[in-house]
């Protein structure tokens, strides 16, 4: 398995990290982890419902690290 691709948004506010995550996996194969670095507290609600609803797979939460697994 390769490195998973990262979003940088600490310090950015609700709905920035799922902005900057959904522009990030725009076009990236399916079997694509990318990894969102966000101390905000709503990304831990946001990323996860944002992988519903795009049918994406939420892997974890560790700390501020959220790891999503493209479908």
């Amino acid at each position: 398995m390769s490195e998973p691709l990262v979003v940088q948004a600490l310090g950015k506010r609700c709905p920035l990290p799922v902005i900057m995550l959904a522009k990030l996996a725009a076009g990236q194969p399916a079997g694509t982890r990318i990894e969102v670095l966000a101390d905000d507290p709503a990304a831990a609600v946001d990323i996860p419902a944002w992988c519903r609803m795009r049918g994406h797979t939420f892997v974890a939460t560790e700390a501020d690290r959220h790891t999503v697994e493209l479908r």
